[in-house]
């Protein structure tokens, strides 16, 4: 599935992986391919990516990386919405 994490700054990755967990407001949750529609208000915490995650120079080090090998962005709140496979998260 495709993944873009923006922020008010910049897009900060674009590409494809294999799942996405998010802190939802009522928990966290985790997406993979065809998961089904969904929108959802994020609250503080840590956007984990699993995958091939290349990340361009100028953003990485707003990620790291977690005991399992995941990627990682901590964010104060956002916004994600997962529809035919692609997935936006909206982060601050």
């Amino acid at each position: 599935m495709y993944l873009e994490i923006v922020s008010p700054e910049a897009t900060l990755f674009a590409g494809e992986v294999t799942s996405v967990t998010v802190p939802g407001i009522n928990g966290e949750f985790q997406m993979l391919t065809n998961h089904a529609p969904v929108v959802s208000l994020l609250q503080a915490g840590d956007v984990k990516v699993e995958g091939n995650v290349e990340l361009e120079e100028a953003y990485a080090n707003k990620f790291s990386k977690d005991s399992t090998g995941k990627t990682v962005l901590a964010i104060t709140s956002g916004t994600i919405e997962m529809k035919d496979n692609k997935v936006i998260v909206l982060a601050d």
